[in-house]
């Protein structure tokens, strides 16, 4: 018989660092010079070779003299010297040892060794027995009780008697299945599933689970099918309020999913059962059934009954998340409708043109780009009625036939064939239905196709763009005839004139190089495109195929890289040539030579991003300023502040990615911080999520649709309770918050957006701090959407670290974050940005977020103040060491930057330049005066004298003077003549008033 074993919470009173997280408390009746303990611990992890740890409860020392025997998953007998005699003493089974840096921990268990002496060894034939009194984890986060408490074998091999092929076990919703490969002993003390009851309140996200242990074969196609439940006045809940977690949904996308559900021969599947109840059910109870199906198995039939309470739950009772009350949230759509999101404007068409906000797009007979046009000013401050052109010619395919080596020519349209209706003989055959078919239009997206014919090869255009610039293109290649092809390419002409820069395919972003040779290398790089432009017109694209999975990033890539593109890839085959061409730069999307069977089809999709989004916001730049630490508000408030950014880790948001856990201490610091004129934000991203979120293990459950495959290890609380296949994140040490790498698309964006929209509503929070992003623009507009409803400021700062390295794939943060940009406020990259030995180029492709409309800041150690204001950027305080950005603000503040026109140093005419290129002057004009930011890329010390265009600045010059206000840690007090020297250190230098 199963001895009945007391499980107790230790609350955190020792250090699981040392001792490892659970022991078990043994009681020692009389003085001897051994004691003897089995101890029944049920463990899901391997013991054999783990070290034991006994201390004297009393002296708090180690007791070296100790002895293990028949060491099993199931119980492990210890003999061990009672030093202090009768009393307590504890016994540490799984001590480990923390290795490699405290952000991501190993935690390593200490091997099995003998401490013992051999006189000592000699005296355990005559050990007394000791008292096993209870099993202790450090606290309730560690504790194995129940679910993780394993069935032993002779429990196990009951079960299989029964001669049934699978057992289903019901199980509410309080008690999370936890174990894949072990049952626990609470289903054996329970039994087999005969039927499963609850109560849950009117209109509550109700739910349970059915454990189903697969006995004696391996398991296909597992279902959950739901019927009607009904009370004894006929009342009824519907069935389609129910359904299972594990094998239907609704994506991140909005559309339909459906997951199979097979499960191997001894392992054991959660199925997550949903349960909508009407808000005006009848209280009463409500019974039912449901049936689990397995192909090729009898099916089990699962008595329901629930009790409705004479009581409704607020807003479905997510309050109260530990009752999984929001997994309901994984399916959700909220914000889901591709409204138009301020600044942004409704899409327009007039016949072939598309207009949006300071863009057109122009289509040809195929659908394709002939033209895109921007319409912003230089300054990229407003928008201009002069068009800048950024192609030179339309973009278009080049399909060249091996035998003649020239391109197949496509007739837009249908082929339909006529034949005679008693011979069968084929009478003729003619194209109808040229050009594309007329768009789909809403305000926020134009969709539209075309079928293109020859005799070779059809060629299926589906595109559409949407309001903030996006187009996407799915161009599908179907042979005609068996076929042999020199290349399939595609052509993107780019104008001279919008081709200044370049960003992606191996190259920091700068000036774009006169050729570039780039080949396919998913393995090691996460590069599929590039961004091609100037500040005020540019083109990002991005080559797919149909089997397009977005790749983990930010230290992640090479766990789950890019997968090859069988059309642009080629098996190695394709690579992209940019160089100049004619009038044009060209670049030249090819993909090699390759042979089509009749009826193969390629996928040559693609997607733009026409650039800039939107004028900068300059007046929001000088005006709201970031404090980017917890810390008391009054404080906060002194130092001109205007935002906080409260990080993970701290008390109101202690677990990453999770800001549930203390909502009621955040929403009263928010609620102080706005009596105070203060807005607040909070970290919260989609990367990686703590362990510390109630849903982990029915979202562990889904397999790998929310949390990413891996080798596992990591923290203790991971190996222990999620064992495998998993992958260990970002830790913190200070309060052991463990997080595991999300897998990139999936329901979890679902529930993200939910969350966002109940912080807005329920806590208050103004915004989002984004620490890198794991999810796509779809995601990005929806939590935009909720953010800013109903008049919220819903303020958005991306942060990154940058991404051009080995573990992110030789990426460029702006070019990997490019389609979230049209909703963010603000950059902060980043750590490993080199501020001192990058070009100008550099920073405004890379850092400035210039020419995308955007505006930034610096991290690492703390930038370059001189270089940061040619772009108007500072520092941000207190973050990072010499994060003091307030002397700039004390100085915009004098001078009155509100208002200002800011004229950087890429502007053509702009009114203040230097005699020395390597010296650039950005000004920031007002009526009667103008501040001049200047700063230093020359090799060494310098003077530079200034060329002013008096006229355009509106200053008499025989009046004017020029100054430098003293500036704490970045400029003396001191006056300069209109043609004089101006000195200029190396990395540095001025912010001047001309007045």
């Amino acid at each position: 018989m199963a001895q009945n074993v007391k499980y107790v919470n230790g609350n955190n009173s020792w250090d699981p660092d040392s001792l490892g997280n659970h022991r078990a408390a043994i009681s020692v009746a009389a003085t001897s010079q051994a004691s003897k303990v089995v101890i029944p611990w049920r463990r899901r992890d391997d013991p054999t070779s783990k070290q034991i740890i006994v201390v004297d409860a009393k002296t708090s020392k180690r007791i070296l003299n100790v002895k293990t025997e028949n060491i099993s998953r199931e119980s492990g007998t210890i003999y061990f010297e009672p030093t202090s005699g009768a009393g307590k003493y504890y016994v540490y089974y799984m001590p480990y040892k923390v290795t490699a840096r405290s952000n991501y921990p190993k935690a390593a268990y200490l091997p099995l060794k003998n401490t013992a002496s051999e006189a000592w060894l000699a005296k355990t034939s005559k050990a007394k027995p000791a008292t096993l009194l209870y099993l202790e984890a450090v606290n309730a986060m560690n504790s194995f009780y129940p679910m993780e408490v394993i069935a032993t074998k002779a429990e196990v091999t009951a079960l299989g008697k029964s001669k049934k092929p699978y057992l289903v076990f019901a199980e509410d919703r309080e008690h999370p299945i936890k174990m894949t490969h072990d049952l626990p002993q609470r289903w054996i003390q329970k039994g087999a599933a005969r039927k499963f009851s609850g109560s849950a309140a009117k209109g509550e996200n109700y739910s349970y689970q059915l454990g189903v242990y697969a006995v004696a074969k391996d398991l296909k196609n597992v279902q959950v099918f739901f019927y009607d439940l009904k009370d004894a006045k006929g009342h009824t809940i519907d069935s389609r309020n129910m359904s299972c977690l594990n094998t239907r949904g609704t994506a991140y996308d909005g559309s339909f999913l459906e997951k199979k559900v097979d499960i191997a021969k001894s392992d054991i599947q959660a199925m997550w059962c949903l349960v909508d109840v009407p808000e005006k059910t009848t209280a009463g109870t409500y019974t039912g059934k449901v049936d689990v199906y397995s192909k090729g198995a009898p099916t089990t039939t699962i008595p329901i009954s629930i009790t409705v309470k004479n009581q409704t739950a607020l807003n479905g009772g997510v309050n109260h998340p530990e009752l999984q009350t929001r997994l309901t949230w994984l399916n959700s759509t909220l914000a889901q409708q591709n409204e138009v999101i301020k600044p942004y404007i409704p899409l327009k068409v007039d016949d072939n043109t598309i207009s949006l906000l300071g863009r057109k797009v122009r289509l040809d007979k195929f659908g394709f780009p002939k033209q895109i046009q921007t319409f912003f000013t230089p300054e990229m401050t407003n928008l201009s009625s002069t068009p800048k052109n950024i192609l030179g010619e339309g973009i278009h395919f080049h399909i060249t036939d091996a035998a003649t080596h020239k391109d197949i020519a496509f007739e837009p349209g249908y082929l339909v064939e006529s034949f005679d209706s008693k011979t069968g003989e084929k009478l003729g055959a003619k194209i109808i239905g040229g050009g594309y078919a007329a768009p789909y239009v809403t305000p926020g997206k134009i969709s539209w196709n075309s079928y293109n014919y020859s005799e070779a090869m059809t060629m299926e255009v589906d595109a559409s763009i949407e309001f903030d610039g996006y187009m996407n293109y799915s161009v599908k290649f179907t042979a005609n005839q068996d076929i042999s092809l020199d290349d399939i390419k595609l052509h993107i002409p780019f104008d001279t004139a919008a081709a200044k820069y370049l960003m992606g395919l191996n190259q920091k972003g700068g000036l774009r190089p006169d050729t570039l040779n780039w080949k396919w290398d998913v393995a090691k790089k996460n590069q599929d495109g590039a961004w091609i432009g100037e500040v005020n017109a540019g083109l990002q694209y991005s080559l797919r195929d149909e089997n397009y999975v977005r790749p983990l990033n930010t230290n992640f890539y090479l766990q789950k890289p890019l997968l090859l593109p069988n059309s642009w890839g080629n098996g190695g085959k394709g690579g992209i040539l940019i160089a100049k061409k004619g009038n044009n730069i060209l670049s030249e999307n090819y993909s090699g030579p390759r042979s089509m069977k009749k009826g193969d089809v390629l996928c040559y999709n693609f997607t733009l991003l026409i650039t800039p989004f939107h004028p900068i916001n300059s007046d929001f730049q000088w005006s709201t300023r970031f404090y980017h630490k917890y810390n008391n508000l009054d404080s906060i408030k002194a130092t001109g502040a205007t935002v906080v950014n409260i990080h993970h880790a701290t008390p109101i948001n202690p677990t990453i990615n999770y800001p549930f856990i203390a909502h009621n201490a955040m929403k009263h610091y928010i609620d102080s911080a706005h009596q105070l004129g203060l807005k607040v934000k909070i970290y919260n991203t989609v990367r990686e999520l703590s362990n510390s979120a109630y849903e982990t293990f029915p979202m562990r459950s889904l397999g790998h649709e929310i949390y990413s495959p891996g080798k596992g290890g990591g923290y203790s609380w991971l190996q222990e309770h999620l064992g495998d296949d998993y992958i260990a994140a970002w830790y913190v040490p200070e309060i052991k918050d463990a997080a595991i790498v999300n897998s990139g698309m999936s329901r979890w964006h679902n529930y993200y957006v939910e969350g966002m929209n109940w912080l807005v509503q329920n806590v208050g929070i103004d915004g989002i701090y984004l620490d890198d992003v794991a999810f796509d623009r779809i995601t990005m507009k929806r939590i935009k959407r909720v953010l800013t409803q109903d008049g919220h400021p819903g303020i958005i700062d991306l942060h990154s670290a940058n991404q051009y390295n080995k573990s992110d794939g030789f990426n460029n943060s702006a070019n990997l974050y490019m389609e979230h940009f049209p909703y963010l406020n603000r950059l902060w990259f980043g750590e490993y940005f080199d501020y001192e030995k990058n070009s100008p180029d550099f920073f405004l492709t890379e850092v400035s977020g210039i020419p995308f409309g955007l505006m930034g800041e610096m991290l690492q150690d703390g930038g370059n103040p001189w270089r940061g204001m040619v772009y108007g950027m500072t520092n941000r305080m207190p973050w990072s060491d010499n994060a003091d950005p307030r002397p700039i603000w004390q100085a915009w503040d004098q001078f009155g930057m509100q208002g200002s026109k800011m004229i950087g140093y890429w502007v053509p005419n702009s009114p203040v330049k230097t005699n020395n290129p390597k010296v650039l002057a950005t000004v920031y004009k007002k009526a009667n005066k103008a501040l001049v930011a200047i700063a230093s890329w020359a090799d060494s010390d310098t003077s530079i004298k200034l060329s002013i265009d008096w006229k355009a600045l509106g200053i008499d010059p025989t009046k004017a003077k020029i100054t430098a206000q003293p500036i704490k840690n970045f400029q003396q007090a001191n006056i300069f003549t209109e043609g004089g020297e101006i000195p200029v250190a190396k990395g540095k230098g001025w912010l001047l008033v001309v007045e």
